[in-house]
C-alpha cells in the first residue's frame, strides 16, 4: 500500500522500528496557520512479514507499533524531547489480518516534569484490536 501524501515516516531514527515497520504518522499541514502542529494519527499496513502462522498480525508487532505511536505522542514527535518506555500494559482484543490498515490515536493523559502517561487503542476500520496503557520517562535531547 502507498500511504497518502499527508502521511510520512522517519527511517533511521529507530533501527528496530525500521526493521519491523514501516510505521507512518500524519504530518501537520504547514500551510494552515490554524492547523494543529502535530496530529497524533499513526498507521501501518499489515504485510506478510508482520504475520504469524495464521496470517494474523503478530502480537509483538502490535506492541512495537503501539510503542512507536505512544512515544511520538508523549515526546511531541521528538521536537523538544525524547523518551523511553518505563511500563507498558496491553490487551489483545481481536485479530487483524494480512492487508489490514491499523491506526492509532494515542492519548497523552498526563505529563509531569519527568513522566508522561499515555493510553490508546489500535483500530482496524471501526473495531478495536488492541488497547494499551503506558508510562514513559521524558528525556531532554543531548
Amino acid at each position: 500500500m502507498k500511504f497518502p501524501e499527508d502521511f510520512t515516516t522517519v527511517p533511521g531514527f529507530d533501527p528496530a522500528e525500521d526493521h519491523i515497520g514501516p510505521f507512518y504518522f500524519l504530518k501537520a499541514d504547514a500551510s494552515d496557520e490554524n492547523a494543529v502542529i502535530h496530529q497524533n494519527l499513526f498507521a501501518f499496513e499489515v504485510a506478510s512479514r508482520h504475520c504469524n502462522e495464521f496470517d494474523s498480525v503478530h502480537g509483538g508487532v502490535l506492541m512495537t507499533f503501539a510503542d512507536f505511536a505512544l512515544c511520538r505522542a508523549a515526546a511531541e514527535h521528538y521536537q523538544v524531547e525524547t523518551c523511553v518506555t518505563v511500563s507498558f500494559a496491553c490487551d489483545f482484543l481481536a485479530g487483524a489480518s494480512l492487508g489490514s490498515l491499523i491506526t492509532c490515536e494515542p492519548r497523552v493523559n498526563k505529563r509531569t516534569g519527568s513522566l508522561a502517561f499515555v493510553s490508546g487503542d489500535l483500530m482496524v476500520n471501526d473495531g478495536i484490536v488492541f488497547s494499551f496503557n503506558s508510562v514513559v520517562k521524558r528525556l531532554p535531547f543531548k
